[in-house]
């Protein structure tokens, strides 16, 4: 692929979008300066840039890439330091990354394919995550022995990939002796259909079977590959009877997965299956200050609380929201008031679901044909217990409620009988695809 070529039609197509006087700002010498496994790699001045475009035009760039190479998976920005009074001729996009870039930062390596950034001294463990955390942990300590298959899903930009690429780097430092790699679900499809169209099967098997951990993202995508899925499943089977780990994330739970063999959900239930969820309060407010440190920056307590209350969504809409505001405080080197924060990421703000509890309590008790106010009663009948719970876990989930509150609410109960409910739900609905879809059903009626 010819990276110049590809980057001057983009530049193209986005001048045609924006104003000339941004195009010039935020576009004037960048290129790219490699394609690596699907990732284009875009050279930038300064950091300055790198953050505006990641926060401004992040969604453009993409679009416009994907539209030009088809097997573009995402784009990253790379600052290249170069200071053009030096040079005297354009440079060469090898010459940009034998020169100036830190290959030890950008180099993914071609054996495993794990990124090197990912690791676990740079997670942030809060209550959204801290059972994957837990489990990813023992795996560490027994690989192949515990929690085989590990299945981790949630939503986009909630560290999945984060997680399961930090396993597979610190097993490849304690463990120098096993064979670890890590690929999308599409790579591991077009790999398995190029061997058969060249006759290669065995080649194939050897191939992904010589591993000692595989982590497999993307899983959701094979519903509808009925060959792929025979082949994950021989494949895992070879993992599972020699004790290798093998790990998949999926945005969904395995029961969720449109076509997915009864077999596979029967593997995949068989090791753990865990969600990671948006982070609360508290865990995005450890984010932005850990990024803050890494970054240097000090943007004061007021406006870090300010962007943690705010950006309710995942990790990355916190990060991209924060990137915007150190941006704006690098460009003008100095605080950026509240104010100003807030004119910042107006558009940013997700509309707060305003609901009273007593609204919450009616639609569950509708949806299970229970009188409203059995949820509040001292009983132990089955089918209210479970109801009370489903209510407690959609106030604490969905709204946010402190469980406290939860407890004087509903009954008058202690907030250690509200936590217990919502992990009591939390664990349910993981092997309970009834349940699963009761929650998707009862949310609709929020809407």
């Amino acid at each position: 692929m010819n990276t110049g070529e590809l980057w001057k039609n983009c530049l193209v197509e986005i001048e045609a979008g924006i104003s000339k006087a941004n195009f010039s700002t935020w576009f004037k010498n960048t290129s790219v300066l490699r394609e690596d496994a699907g990732i284009i790699y875009v050279g930038v001045p300064n950091e300055f840039v790198r953050d505006w475009l990641k926060n401004k035009y992040h969604k453009l760039i993409t679009k416009t890439v994907a539209g030009a190479y088809e097997n573009m998976r995402a784009v990253e920005y790379i600052i290249t330091k170069i200071e053009s009074e030096k040079h005297e001729s354009p440079m060469t996009a090898d010459a940009y990354i034998n020169k100036e870039l830190p290959l030890k930062d950008l180099y993914i390596n071609q054996e495993d394919n794990l990124n090197p950034r990912y690791r676990f001294n740079s997670f942030i463990v809060g209550a959204f995550n801290e059972l994957a955390y837990a489990a990813s942990q023992a795996i560490i300590e027994s690989p192949g022995t515990k929690y085989n298959p590990f299945f981790v899903y949630g939503g986009t930009g909630l560290g999945k990939t984060h997680l399961i690429q930090a396993v597979g780097n610190t097993i490849k430092e304690k463990y120098p002796d096993k064979k670890v790699h890590y690929l999308t679900l599409e790579k591991f499809a077009t790999d398995f259909i190029n061997a058969l169209q060249n006759n290669k099967a065995n080649t194939f098997k050897e191939k992904y079977r010589k591993y000692d951990l595989l982590i497999i993202d993307d899983i959701q995508f094979i519903g509808k590959m009925e060959k792929i899925q025979e082949e994950l499943f021989h494949t895992f089977n070879t993992f599972h009877e020699n004790n290798k780990q093998i790990i998949f994330s999926s945005d969904k739970h395995p029961n969720y997965i449109p076509e997915l063999a009864d077999r596979l959900k029967s593997r995949f239930a068989a090791g753990m299956i865990v969600d990671i969820s948006e982070p609360e309060y508290e865990s995005r407010l450890a984010i932005l200050k850990v990024k803050l440190r890494e970054q240097n920056v000090d943007l004061g307590q007021e406006v870090i609380e300010y962007v943690a209350s705010t950006i309710q969504g995942n990790v990355r809409e916190l990060e991209g929201s924060l990137n915007t505001i150190v941006c704006q405080y690098r460009l003008k080197n100095k605080a950026v008031s509240l104010s100003e924060v807030k004119n910042l990421l107006k558009n940013n703000i997700r509309p707060k679901k305003n609901i009273a509890i007593k609204d919450v309590v009616k639609t569950v008790s509708g949806y299970y044909k229970l009188e409203e106010a059995s949820i509040y009663e001292k009983t132990r009948r089955k089918e209210i217990v479970k109801a009370r719970q489903v209510v407690m876990y959609l106030l604490r989930e969905d709204f946010n409620v402190s469980y406290p509150l939860i407890g004087q609410k509903i009954g008058g109960k202690d907030h250690t009988t509200v936590i217990h409910s919502c992990l009591k739900i939390k664990e349910d609905i993981k092997n309970d695809p009834q349940l699963l879809q009761e929650l998707e059903q009862i949310r609709i009626m929020f809407k």
